[in-house]
């Protein structure tokens, strides 16, 4: 079931440009809800935020109960989780803060079986179905999980023609904010030297038929990137989204 979805999110994206959140909440309901309202995927997020490895994996399976696509975003030092979050059944991992080729060679080795890398050897795991589906089968459809690399600094930026010859990337994500902090404008995303770095992020990513993604939170921006080529749209995080929305109904009913 895992490998239908990877394979139905992977076909879409190539087509079509995918939106979703980043998620904070613990709550599985929440998740659902993205799902029931239509987002593509939604990022769980243990980078910046309470959740943990234990109570990710509930995420996870409320994530497809509704059909939304679930990635989880692992912590900068990413080594000791991503394989523990591919065998709850995560669908993509997202690591921040690659900078240079060999960190994005390591990250997917950590991530996938030989003959594709090394990593750790366990089918007795909800992504196997507890031991259910085959071995064979598993081992080998396991590496189809979404790989999806961070580039957040003027380092990354630096290193990206060799940092884009490593074998396994499914999608660039910018982190504006990041990057915009280490180009000396905290802060500033629709900063000129922000966006033509982004562009030639894009650019070059285009060439090797690499999706692009990053973080928007207007819907200005959405579209002016989206337009632009940036195919995998994360919209805000799921507290500011709910945020927003009680604000406006505040603002709005104070007025009378």
């Amino acid at each position: 079931m895992l490998t239908t979805e990877i394979r139905a999110f992977k076909e879409k994206i190539q087509h079509q440009a995918v939106i979703g959140p980043f998620a904070k909440t613990s709550d599985p309901a929440l998740i659902e809800i993205m799902g029931y309202a239509g987002f593509d995927f939604v990022i769980l997020d243990l980078e910046h935020g309470p959740n943990s490895v234990q109570t990710v994996q509930n995420l996870i399976r409320a994530a497809q109960v509704s059909g939304v696509f679930p990635i989880v975003r692992v912590k900068e030092d990413p080594f000791s989780v991503l394989g523990e979050v591919l065998d709850l059944g995560a669908g993509g991992v997202q690591i921040p803060q690659i900078t240079n080729l060999p960190e994005a060679q390591n990250v997917i080795e950590r991530a996938k079986f030989a003959p594709n890398g090394m990593r750790g050897v366990c089918r007795f795991v909800r992504a196997a179905d507890y031991s259910a589906l085959d071995r064979f089968q598993y081992f080998k459809e396991a590496n189809e999980s979404v790989m999806i690399l961070q580039l957040e600094g003027e380092e990354a930026l630096n290193n990206l023609e060799s940092i884009l010859e490593a074998e396994g990337i499914d999608i660039i994500f910018i982190g504006p904010y990041d990057l915009a902090q280490s180009l000396g404008v905290t802060g500033q995303i629709d900063h000129p030297n922000v966006e033509s770095s982004m562009q030639e992020i894009i650019e070059k990513c285009t060439q090797k038929g690499i999706v692009v993604g990053t973080f928007v939170d207007t819907l200005e921006n959405a579209r002016k990137w989206k337009k632009l080529g940036v195919k995998y749209l994360s919209y805000s995080v799921d507290v500011g989204l709910f945020y927003d929305q009680c604000s406006s109904i505040v603002t709005q009913l104070n007025r009378n």
